[in-house]
């Protein structure tokens, strides 16, 4: 697609979530990636607040986490007034003022507002093209229950679980348990349904560690999941593409501790990551297969990491008959040390052209809705 001016592209970060930090590092990564000569870029910070922000350097200003230089601002859902609005205050009120036109949106939001289907819905509404899975793929990607039920039906493996959700929780604490304990034997990973970046999952190894982990999850969602824990493999796959994705090599993590929590992944900086997971060539198909259908199961569009668990248990290694697909992150981690992007760079795609090849099947796929009737007028 040849352009004879620069792209427009807002690239979002922050955001109302757990894992607002993570999202100012990959978003400090994906800036870099931006060719000046191809793209005009307007960074838009998102506070723990939900306040949107523009000025200048505002990653740099939200690092510092004082905001007193920057302007609030707003995108609202209505495809004739398009672009981004300064909120100005007045001696009559606030006062909407046009700042800037976007042509597309580079969301760098992680978990909950952003990666959940919500804020898709508003760039749907704005009429802006985006980056990434829809409000579909966002939202089934985001619930680790539904997506589970949603594998089960394809015939794809996952491992076994139980939904609970914070009411019962916090009313019927010993039904909770004892469901819980007749599930499996410990260990049981106790997580939010709805979060990323192994936020607020705990690994539980008795019944004060499970009480604890359920709180814990509580946390962070209305929703939570109790699995089976495995002496398992952390193997992961990138996928790239909108109706026909592409399959990157896979990885394998090893994580610095007991499993690859948010210490492991962002704090430590031990974990080691293996690039191609030494596993078998059939394995490796299989991997890539299972994450392609994934993929196309929840309307996935753009990008996903797709995180398989191999269980070890039985042999000390892991074979297809022990591989479960945990689950579909549509939007990963995107610092240059990232997962997706290593995958994709080991699989003959650099990090810049990566973002180049996003941005294009973001405006791909806005053509492609584009395409849909808005109106239907009965003939006669």
């Amino acid at each position: 697609m040849e352009r004879e001016s620069k792209i427009n592209v807002g690239v979002i970060f922050g955001g109302r979530s757990g894992e607002h930090e993570v999202s100012l590092l990959s978003a400090a990564s994906v800036l870099a990636a931006l060719d000046p000569e191809k793209y005009q870029v307007t960074q838009i910070g998102i506070t723990h607040e939900g306040t949107w922000l523009v000025g200048d350097n505002v990653l740099e200003v939200m690092n510092q986490g004082n905001y007193a230089s920057l302007n609030p601002v707003a995108l609202i859902p209505d495809p004739t007034r398009q672009g981004l609005y300064r909120i100005q205050n007045t001696q009559h009120g606030e006062l909407l003022e046009r700042l800037s036109q976007l042509d597309v949106i580079f969301p760098v939001l992680h978990g909950t507002f952003g990666e959940d289907g919500t804020i898709q819905g508003l760039f749907e509404m704005a009429d802006i093209a985006y980056v990434g899975a829809g409000v579909l793929g966002s939202s089934l990607g985001m619930d680790k229950g539904v997506f589970k039920d949603i594998m089960h039906a394809r015939g794809i493996p996952v491992v076994e679980s139980l939904l609970f959700s914070r009411m019962e929780i916090a009313k019927d604490l010993d039904r909770v348990i004892g469901e819980a304990l007749a599930l499996a034997h410990f260990p049981l990973f106790v997580k939010p349904a709805n979060l990323g970046s192994s936020v607020g999952i705990t690994r539980c190894t008795s019944r004060s560690d499970l009480v604890e982990g359920l709180y814990e999850a509580a946390r962070f969602d209305r929703r939570v999941l109790v699995e089976r824990g495995l002496n398992a493999r952390e193997i992961e796959v990138s996928i790239l593409g909108n109706e026909k994705p592409e399959a990157s090599i896979p990885g394998e993590i090893i994580p610095s501790r007991e499993f690859y929590s948010y210490e492991a992944k962002y704090i430590d900086d031990r974990s080691e990551l293996l690039i191609p997971a030494p596993i078998s060539k059939e394995l490796t198909e299989t991997v890539r297969e299972y994450a392609i259908q994934a993929y196309k199961a929840i309307d996935c569009a753009g990008m996903a990491r797709v995180d398989f668990l191999l269980d070890k248990s039985s042999s000390g290694v892991g074979t297809i008959n022990d591989l479960y697909l945990s689950e579909v992150n549509t939007v990963p981690g995107f610092t240059r040390i990232s997962m997706y992007p290593k995958l994709w760079e080991a699989s003959g795609l650099s990090y810049s052209k990566l973002v180049d090849r996003l941005i294009d099947l973001a405006m791909e796929r806005k053509f492609d809705r584009d395409s849909t009737e808005r109106r239907f007028k009965r003939e006669v």
